[in-house]
C-alpha cells in the first residue's frame, strides 16, 4: 500500500479526504489528463480502458471525471446495451470490435465483453459451453489486441456489501438516481456470493501478464476517483504538448451588416 499523499489534517474524522483537497487534486489530475490527451493524439496511440465491478461501485462517476475536460472526438465512452437478436448469433467479441480505438483515440468501456463472465454467467444468460469458451478465448483475444498496438487497461471496482446496500438505498430515495437501479440490479442482490465466485474465476483465467486486472477500492467514491485517475496517468508515459497561449485576432468590422430585429426571433424565456 503506497503512502497517502496528504497528511491527517487533510482528512475528516471518518477518514475521508476533505472536499477542498479533493477538488484541488481532481482539478490537477484533470489538467494532466488533458496533457495525456494531446500526447495520445500526437503519437497516434490506441488506448482502451475497461471498467468493471459490482453494481453501484462508482464506475460511472470515475468515467465522468476522466472525460469531463477531454475532447469527445479523442476520448469517448462506450456503454453497450442488450445485444440484438442478430448480435446474439455473432462471434461473441464481434459486437465489441467496432468500438475499439483507432490511432489517436482513448475509449472507455463502461462494462465490456466481461459481461459474459459476470452477469451472463450468474443470471444464466449464456450456456455453460459459451461461458467456458469465453474463458478460453478472452485471454487470446486480449493478447491479440495488445499485439496489434492497443494499450489495454482493465479496472475492477471493489465495493463492500454494506456500502453497496447504502448506495442502493440512496438510489431508491433520490429520484435523480433511480434510473441507475435496474431490475437486474435488484435481482442481483440475492446473488452476492455467486457474483463473488464468478469474479474470482474470471480473474483466475483473465488476469494475464499482457493485460492484468487492477483493483480499485471503491468504498469511498472520491478516493476511488482520484486513485484510479492517478493510476491511469501512470500507465501511459507522456509529455506535455499543451499548445502555447494564442492571441485572438481582431474581429471583423460590421461594416454594412444590419442585424435582423429581435422581434423576428424566438428566444428562450429568461426565467432566471
Amino acid at each position: 500500500m503506497s503512502q497517502k499523499k496528504y497528511g491527517p489534517e487533510h482528512y475528516t474524522k471518518k477518514g475521508k479526504l476533505k472536499t477542498k483537497y479533493y477538488e484541488e487534486e481532481l482539478a490537477r489530475l484533470q489538467a494532466e489528463l488533458v496533457k495525456l490527451q494531446y500526447w495520445i493524439k500526437d503519437q497516434g496511440l490506441k488506448v482502451c480502458v475497461l471498467f468493471e465491478g459490482r453494481d453501484a461501485a462508482g464506475k460511472g462517476g470515475v468515467i465522468t471525471r476522466i472525460t469531463q475536460r477531454l475532447n469527445p472526438r479523442i476520448a469517448r465512452v462506450e456503454a453497450l446495451g442488450t445485444p440484438t437478436e442478430r448480435e446474439k448469433t455473432q462471434w461473441y467479441f464481434q459486437r465489441y470490435t467496432p468500438y475499439l480505438p483507432a490511432a489517436g483515440e482513448i475509449v472507455l468501456f463502461d462494462r465490456s465483453w466481461y459481461n459474459r463472465a459476470g452477469v451472463e454467467r450468474v443470471m444464466g444468460f449464456c450456456t455453460d459451453e459459451e461461458y467456458r469458451e469465453f474463458l478460453r478465448s478472452c485471454p487470446e483475444f486480449e493478447r491479440m489486441l495488445v499485439r496489434s498496438g492497443i494499450m489495454l487497461i482493465k479496472y475492477w471496482f471493489s465495493v463492500s456489501d454494506e456500502e453497496q446496500e447504502r448506495r442502493f438505498e440512496a438510489r431508491i430515495v433520490d429520484p435523480r438516481k433511480r434510473w441507475k437501479l435496474s431490475p437486474m440490479d435488484l435481482e442481483s442482490r440475492g446473488k452476492w456470493m455467486e457474483y463473488s465466485r464468478a469474479k474470482d474465476d474470471m480473474f483466475r483465467y483473465t488476469d494475464i501478464k499482457q493485460a492484468p486486472w487492477y483493483v480499485v477500492n471503491a468504498d469511498v467514491k472520491k478516493h476511488a476517483r482520484l486513485n484510479c485517475i492517478s493510476h491511469l496517468l501512470s500507465m501511459i508515459p507522456y509529455q506535455d504538448l499543451t499548445p502555447e497561449a494564442i492571441e485572438l485576432p481582431p474581429r471583423q468590422d460590421d461594416i454594412g451588416y444590419i442585424r435582423p430585429p429581435f422581434s423576428d426571433q424566438t428566444f428562450v424565456p429568461e426565467i432566471y
